[in-house]
């Protein structure tokens, strides 16, 4: 599912809200996951899962092109761990 079929299904779901007003809903709720994920917090959605940080350590890397030695800095990657009652919905047979 994309953005936008996202956006379509909930304004369906919710004749009350134009598309414009859900769109609206949708870039507010990932912003703010954005800002707390890169305030170094953490989000908790109960049944679904959490999105967090994990930092990776610099390295050294090789361009595939030219075969040199490139360094990589350090940075922090998101990382999601889905809740029990996700994996226990996508593990049934």
């Amino acid at each position: 599912m994309i953005r936008s079929e996202l956006v379509a299904k909930l304004a369906e779901e919710n004749p009350g809200l134009s598309a414009r007003d859900v769109d609206g809903i949708v870039t507010i709720f990932f912003e703010d996951i954005v800002n707390q994920l890169a305030a170094g917090g953490r989000v908790e959605l109960r049944g679904f899962g959490a999105f967090s940080t994990r930092g990776r350590e610099a390295r050294v890397g090789r361009n595939p092109r030219t075969g040199q030695s490139v360094s990589i800095p350090s940075k922090k990657v998101p990382y999601f761990k889905p809740g029990k009652e996700m994996r226990v919905r996508l593990n049934m047979a």
